[in-house]
């Protein structure tokens, strides 16, 4: 792991000097997480492609501002999570995406039997917008707690509750809609 938080090192410090090499090595690592990112939380691939092109280029503007406390790769998450709240803002809707994420409803779901892709979809419907935020963060972005935490500026303690209820919220509107 110090390897590679020395590699990213290096590659931040020339991506800062201007190297534009650099930072597409850097953001190439965690492109694929940064999408998913993207589209769990809007939910639609071409506003997904609006906010990771906005998450690169705020990345690249703003690189003088990574202070290394964390790796280059989760402050990206970051970024990319705000962009994409920031394009459902300007739709005034935060939608789901429900294809992806079938195994956390599974999981969810004290009686594991979720099958039904329509039910899944209706279920997700139910969770709120910070629940589900957190949840994406951290089964898809790959945060810490603590991450999340400092993304969504609460504590750690409300990350976990957020997490928490957005799998209870599943659940419970799994076992409604079965019902």
């Amino acid at each position: 792991m110090t390897e590679t938080v020395s590699a990213d090192g290096t590659l931040v410090e020339r991506a800062r000097a201007g190297d534009p090499d650099a930072f597409t090595q850097l953001v190439t690592e965690s492109r694929d997480i940064l999408w998913s990112v993207c589209l769990r939380i809007t939910a639609d691939p071409l506003d997904a492609e609006d906010a990771l092109q906005d998450t690169l280029i705020s990345a690249w503007q703003n690189i003088h501002k990574f202070r290394g406390n964390s790796k280059f790769s989760t402050w990206c998450y970051r970024i990319a999570a705000n962009a994409s709240i920031a394009v459902c803002r300007k739709r005034r809707t935060i939608p789901i995406d429900t294809d992806d994420i079938v195994d956390l409803v599974v999981a969810a779901d004290t009686t594991g039997q979720v099958d039904d892709r329509d039910l899944i979809t209706s279920a997700l419907r139910e969770v709120s917008p910070d629940f589900r935020e957190a949840l994406v963060l951290r089964e898809y972005g790959d945060m810490t707690y603590d991450e999340i935490a400092a993304h969504q500026g609460i504590g750690v303690q409300t990350v976990k509750s957020r997490i928490n209820r957005a799998r209870a919220q599943l659940a419970d509107a799994v076992r409604d809609a079965s019902a």
